[in-house]
């Protein structure tokens, strides 16, 4: 009883004289959960101000605020298409560049007679190279372009170690991904620096929030798109230049398998028609977003941060039940690899890889060094 009572009084004297470092652990704990908290709540307004009030006021008249004509590059399918046909229906007239001439007139005839507005096609090859701009100069010479959206690109057949992936595969991606936005904004801007006004919307990629292994390349190259929009935006906004940074994940275009888990979760996967929808409401408002609402969710950057945070605390702890919720949505796709291809260990990455792809792509990039999907 006298050893309890001594330790009891041992107990008491340390409390007490520790006191006034519990008092400041306290307000430093206190501190922190005021800003964590004020920043979700600062997060969330921006999440309903970019994505929900301007569903909910009057449209905004893009032919007054940038000009009559959009010009879309890779216009023919996916978002592309997506995003050209908006523009349409809120009265713009639509120049549309693809290589495929049999598409691009089906999808100009398709625009124009559910639209009411003039279409234009001009056939470029843009993995051809410089040769091509002289053409498309020409071609926009005499048109009052409002807006510019940056959409081309080319994708890897698969995800590859670097040293794998092709000659020509990476002078495409130089080609289409890099030069193809340079050139068409050094065509356009003048025109719009010279009537103080216009936008340019350069369409990214998810993965160019993170480094992303077997795509180095291909998010190497979007991430140059998002630099060089958000410098452009520095450089002209005070010449009524709106450019914006569009960083989408993914969209179930018609590559995803009907059925599939990216069918099912449209909340988390939009369509392109959906997608485009919501980006396009962004305009003028946000120089770089997502476009969607869960996409901002997911964004490394953006309003996900606090959960990669918190994952990446205990990174040991969430990565392990990451992978098990991929092979229950995916039980097609092979996740040894995640072994095999020596990624134990780095968890950090993992996480990052896992999170900011909910849906599957990149994910599969991380995991699985060669498969269809």
């Amino acid at each position: 009883m006298a050893a309890v009572d001594s330790f009891y009084l041992l107990y008491r004297e340390i409390a007490r004289s520790c006191n006034c470092y519990i008092e400041a652990l306290a307000l430093v704990g206190a501190w922190y959960t005021a800003r964590k908290s004020i920043t979700v709540v600062c997060d969330f307004y921006s999440l309903i101000r970019l994505h929900f009030i301007p569903r909910l006021v009057s449209r905004a008249d893009l032919i007054k605020q940038y000009g009559r004509w959009a010009v879309v590059s890779g216009a023919t399918d996916g978002i592309g298409r997506a995003y050209a046909e908006e523009l349409a229906s809120r009265g713009l007239n639509i120049v549309l560049i693809s290589r495929s001439q049999e598409k691009l007139q089906m999808v100009a005839k398709d625009i124009a007679d559910t639209y009411k507005v003039e279409t234009d096609i001009i056939v470029a090859d843009f993995s051809s190279g410089r040769e091509i701009y002289d053409m498309i100069r020409e071609a926009l010479q005499d048109r009052d372009i409002g807006i510019l959206v940056n959409n081309v690109g080319v994708f890897y057949p698969y995800p590859q170690y670097f040293t794998q992936v092709s000659e020509d595969t990476l002078w495409d991606i130089v080609n289409v991904n890099i030069a193809a936005a340079s050139l068409m904004v050094h065509i356009v801007l003048p025109g719009m620096v010279e009537r103080k006004k216009g936008a340019i919307v350069t369409i990214s990629s998810g993965s160019c929030c993170k480094p992303t292994p077997q795509l180095a390349a291909f998010s190497a190259s979007k991430a140059y798109l998002d630099h060089f929009s958000r410098a452009l935006q520095y450089e002209y906004a005070s010449k009524g230049i709106f450019v914006q940074s569009l960083i989408p994940f993914y969209v179930a275009t018609n590559v995803a398998t009907p059925g599939s888990f990216l069918h099912k979760c449209p909340w988390l996967v939009p369509s392109p028609k959906v997608y485009a929808h919501h980006a396009v409401s962004t305009l003028g408002i946000s120089k770089r977003t997502t476009g969607y609402w869960s996409h901002s969710i997911q964004d490394p950057s953006g309003d996900a941060r606090l959960f990669h945070h918190v994952c990446l605390m205990d990174p040991g702890l969430f990565v392990p039940s990451l992978v098990n919720l991929m092979k229950r949505l995916h039980p097609d796709i092979p996740l040894l690899p995640f072994v095999n291809q020596g990624f134990v260990g780095r968890h950090s990455e993992i996480m990052c890889l896992c999170f900011h792809s909910l849906c599957p792509p990149v994910l599969v990039a991380a995991c699985v060094s060669a498969t269809r999907w």
